[in-house]
């Protein structure tokens, strides 16, 4: 087998494409694995049938894999990630699998909201595995949000959380520091990484309406609870670890222009 394959979870989602682009072209070999029996032909990556939540599949994937860079995640179904996650760490402790990067989300512990629960359960079961492992948090994806102001602008009135700070940062940029950590050794968890600019979700919504040529009011609502409470408090964000370099506004640019 090649050395030093990484493999690629969640290889079809907004952050996967941007990894594996990136990983191509690091000039290692890569692999990515999907839920699908029609593979795509994409030269540069091998491409290998392998579900999570059942397992199967997941020891021929893993075969001469040294590394794994984990996106995948079930947002629709949350609950999924923990039995996927068990599924995934005794695959790769049968196949010798020597780090696994981890993707998260800044204020996964700052913000009693179910499927953070989730992801901190998930940080926790990787870093008890026993196999060396690292961990970034990052901020919001533009494009994530993208997608959720799409479906909230269907309604005659946008709502979000009220007095709630956003931190975007480009997937692309999280991408390549995934690939820049899965060539390194492990860390264990490394420092947050958050957008260049903090912003309202409140505005964040108005200038993405204004950018689409939409026409609608946008509604802060006040979040209840503690979840609220932690959304209110900035657990969102990161100022200190600012160290993205695309603006929101330089990503709604490229919308406007497709």
């Amino acid at each position: 087998m090649s050395e030093n394959v990484i493999l690629v979870t969640g290889a079809t989602g907004v952050l996967g494409r941007e990894v594996l682009n990136r990983a191509r072209r690091a000039g290692v070999p890569v692999r990515a694995m999907t839920r699908r029996t029609a593979l795509p032909d994409d030269p540069g990556v091998t491409w290998v049938t392998a579900d999570l939540q059942t397992g199967t599949g997941l020891d021929a994937a893993f075969d001469g894999v040294t590394t794994i860079i984990h996106c995948a995640s079930d947002t629709r179904r949350p609950k999924h990630d923990i039995p996927g996650w068990r599924h995934l760490l005794d695959a790769a402790r049968r196949a010798g699998v020597g780090h696994i990067v981890n993707i998260s989300i800044v204020g996964v512990d700052r913000i009693p909201y179910s499927y953070y629960r989730i992801k901190v359960e998930g940080e926790r079961l990787l870093a008890e595995s026993g196999i060396p492992w690292t961990n970034l948090r990052a901020t919001q994806f533009p494009e994530l949000l993208h997608k959720a102001f799409g479906v909230l602008a269907k309604a005659p009135v946008v709502l979000v959380p009220s007095k709630t700070e956003c931190q975007p940062v480009d997937q692309g940029e999280v991408a390549d520091r995934l690939v820049e950590l899965a060539l390194g050794t492990p860390a264990g968890r490394v420092p947050d990484m958050g957008g260049p600019r903090v912003y309202e979700a409140a505005d964040l919504a108005r200038s993405w309406l204004e950018a689409m040529g939409r026409r609608r009011r946008v509604v802060p609502v006040r979040i209840p609870g503690k979840a609220g409470a932690g959304f209110r408090a900035g657990g969102l964000v990161t100022r200190e670890h600012a160290v993205g370099v695309r603006t929101w506004e330089e990503y709604l640019t490229t919308k406007q222009a497709t």
